[in-house]
């Protein structure tokens, strides 16, 4: 079977050998529902609880405080709605690079007579702490919600200096840090926030599983209501193989993150080489970034050309325009940060992993080159 090299590990990871078979019993002879009295269920209810402290430990939270979901989005949407409902309409802020499962649900709280303002970034496509500052100072938003690490450009962000702000203006602070967990170090405390967002399959996890890890002194509307699971926050019988992997996930990657984030480093070090060699214009280059993460385009070549041909030629990268065939838009990361739209619609990102080989990466600079080569010539001709 035809396999491409992946290059797409912020889109999602591969299971871990050692996930997949601590999940295994779970999907067996193990299979009891959490909320039964007998031993079938205390099995289970047994495991949550252990997955939850291993969630818990790897961020430096409380166990009391992890909530689990179904993934990044789910506990994204619970934080943002779920304040909401708890409160008088005010002003919600967010990034201007949020994910859309935080910029939807923002949004969708217009029609409550929410208002919604983005906070700034800077050309490099962090946070303008100072521009963010004076907003929540004049306009004291209710809510705040700001990214720890982007998805595309894998900026990070000031996200503890921003909590100074928020917390003196009396709102709340959520930081969605699913793609920061196994990339950087990552701190509930330390960063000072109210609720932060935690995704399984982006470390190595199952798809399926994530958490909200929640101050307990903040009220939330749960949007999945029924038997009272998890505190009450999120009713339904839980997905016990993907907590369990999820749990293990998060103790695997914290274990050794020192080592990961070494190896990814080095990798994208010789990446970026490469990419600097043939002309690439590197988007957050001067930014502190994840170690694995390049945002890169060429100019006059577009992004969905360039990732369909790398694809057929063996290398899996991901496209950085949202696009259809009948409305092909442009990054709105890159749009935030400046980029021209002509630049921004030839976006690609490579994010690579703790099993990405560096001969692979060496190989696909070279593809990249004759791809790009043949790209700018056909180009020519039909100039």
């Amino acid at each position: 079977m035809f396999a491409p090299v992946y290059l797409d590990w912020n889109a999602s990871t591969p299971l871990d050998e050692r996930v997949r078979e601590a999940m295994l019993p779970f999907l067996g002879v193990r299979f009891g529902n959490a909320s039964s009295r007998h031993e079938y269920g205390r099995q289970a209810r047994d495991a949550i609880s252990r997955a939850r402290q291993q969630v818990a430990a790897a961020v430096g939270a409380h166990e009391t405080e992890v909530v689990f979901t179904s993934g990044g989005s789910e506990a994204n949407n619970l934080f943002i709605k779920g304040a909401a409902a708890m409160r008088q309409p005010g002003l919600i802020a967010i990034g201007a690079t949020e994910h859309p499962c935080v910029r939807e649900p923002a949004h969708q709280l217009q029609r409550l007579g929410w208002q919604v303002q983005e906070l700034p970034v800077t050309a490099e496509g962090t946070s303008d702490v100072a521009a963010a500052a004076a907003l929540i100072a004049e306009k004291r938003p209710a809510l705040v919600s700001q990214m720890l690490a982007n998805n595309e450009t894998g900026v990070v962000n000031d996200v503890a200096a921003l909590a100074l702000h928020v917390k003196a203006a009396g709102g709340l602070l959520h930081a969605d840090a699913v793609q920061a967990l196994g990339k950087t170090p990552v701190s509930f405390r330390g960063l000072g926030v109210n609720a932060l967002t935690l995704s399984s399959h982006k470390i190595g996890g199952p798809i399926g599983a994530g958490a909200l890890v929640l101050d307990k002194r903040v009220e939330l509307q749960p949007l999945i209501a029924g038997g009272g699971h998890e505190r009450g926050l999120r009713s339904g019988t839980e997905n016990v193989a993907a907590i369990v992997g999820f749990g293990l996930a998060c103790e695997l990657v914290t274990a050794d993150l020192a080592s990961r984030v070494q190896h990814m480093r080095d990798v994208r070090e010789v990446l970026e080489a490469g990419l600097s060699a043939l002309g690439a214009r590197l988007f957050g280059a001067d930014a502190t970034r994840l170690p694995n993460t390049s945002y890169f385009a060429f100019a006059g070549i577009d992004g969905e050309t360039l990732v369909g041909k790398l694809d057929r030629a063996g290398f899996a990268v991901a496209s950085g325009a949202a696009c259809s065939s009948a409305n092909p838009e442009p990054s709105r990361t890159l749009v935030a940060m400046g980029v021209e739209d002509g630049l921004a619609r030839g976006a690609v990102r490579v994010s690579v992993g703790p099993a990405t080989a560096l001969s692979d990466v060496k190989r696909f600079v070279e593809v990249l080159r004759e791809t790009v080569t043949a790209l700018r010539n056909l180009s020519a001709v039909s100039a």
